[in-house]
């Protein structure tokens, strides 16, 4: 199979869909992968490094779009990129597809089969592809929270884990899986006073398990989100329903009376954020301020940190690239129940029962879309 790796366009998304040693896995295996110059420039890996691997490398995303039968990124598709997909071609990134209609309109149109890393499924009921830019996703935001903290950039002006003799920062967790485990290792880590609220005491037992007295586990519910949200200097939002659009717990009102200078960070922002003023932000411009209270709601985080993310991504995302290349997309998707659900998007059909709903399109199970 021929897969086409085009540079990311998305505002400042450094990462890149393969990194040089998946692209030498692939050609091991037989295929033939074209890059585009300078994609793997952010995360340090140079044209060099790709066509030493055995890649070719092309000028143009163009190029690399009308040469490949399978394209592999890490953010979803930009308008310009989605005009130039094709009916035969397998498009294979992150898609958060729910919150987004016209990019969803757009896959339609286009014909393509699209599959979703985020809606790929893993053995113990988790999501692998979602999984490492997760991890990053919560480690950064308690950093990007302390930052925001500071008084320079609209914070209250405390330092999250405090000096001897000072009480350090509170610290509220929504959401106890992937994104905000990794969230409370680093607030942790920096001394804060961390609270995390889920709605599953079998994940509630799980972390205070890992973490001990240090964390305050709470259940969920509307008294006790709004008790500590209101207390909190920094609230990091860490929900997800695969595939939908994120539900929007914390109210206007809870956030008109938060602490002057106390911070959001919307992780769950690609899904529509769960914050009621949530709205996207990008790396140059991260935070905005409502009532009082400043927002970080970047919508692609681990694109800080590329060279990390990218190899963190490839590692979980390579099996599933080969299995595409190897067997072709119908095959590799009805021989893996869990890839399965990775199909979002076939010949005009939406295939996600989650983005049917949340944008109003007749849901077509995969298996029977794969086989018409």
């Amino acid at each position: 199979m021929r897969i086409g790796v085009p540079k990311e366009i998305k505002n400042h998304e450094y990462r890149v869909g393969m990194t040089p040693d998946s692209v030498r896995e692939l050609v091991a295996h037989g295929h033939q992968v074209c890059v585009e110059t300078n994609a793997g420039a952010g995360i340090g890996a140079g044209d060099a490094s790709y066509e030493a691997a055995g890649a070719k490398v092309l000028g143009t995303a163009k190029e690399v779009f009308d040469t490949a039968e399978m394209i592999v990124k890490v953010k979803e598709p930009q308008a310009v990129e989605r005009a130039m997909l094709r009916p035969d071609h397998i498009l294979f990134t992150y898609l958060h597809l729910a919150p987004d209609a016209e990019q969803t309109a757009d896959l339609v149109k286009s014909g393509a089969t699209c599959v979703a890393y985020e809606t790929v499924l893993g053995a113990n009921g988790g999501l692998p592809l979602l999984a490492p830019m997760s991890q990053v996703a919560g480690r950064l935001s308690v950093i990007a929270g302390a930052k925001a903290l500071e008084k320079e950039a609209g914070g209250s002006g405390v330092l999250i884990g405090g000096v001897p003799g000072v009480a350090p920062g509170k610290v509220t967790v929504i959401g106890g899986g992937v994104v905000g485990a990794h969230a409370i290792t680093m607030a942790l880590g920096l001394g804060a006073e961390v609270t995390v609220l889920d709605r599953n005491v079998n994940v509630l037992a799980a972390l205070s398990s890992t973490f001990g007295p240090a964390l305050r586990t709470v259940y969920s519910t509307k008294a006790s989100l709004e008790k500590y949200v209101l207390e909190s200097d920094i609230v990091i939002g860490a929900v997800l329903v695969a595939g939908a659009a994120a539900p929007k717990l914390v109210t206007r009102d809870m956030i008109a009376r938060m602490q002057p200078g106390s911070v959001l960070v919307d992780v769950a922002i690609d899904q529509g954020g769960c914050f009621e003023t949530s709205k996207a932000t990008t790396h140059s411009d991260p935070t905005y301020v409502v009532d009082g209270v400043v927002h970080y709601c970047v919508a692609n985080m681990p694109g800080a940190v590329p060279r990390t993310s990218t190899y963190a991504l490839n590692n979980a995302t390579l099996p599933f690239a080969l299995a595409l290349a190897n067997k072709g997309a119908v095959r590799a998707l009805l021989e893996d129940p869990l890839f399965l659900p990775g199909l979002n998007v076939h010949k005009g059909h939406v295939t996600c029962e989650a983005v049917a709903t949340a944008l109003g399109y007749d849901y077509v199970a995969p298996e029977v879309a794969l086989k018409n």
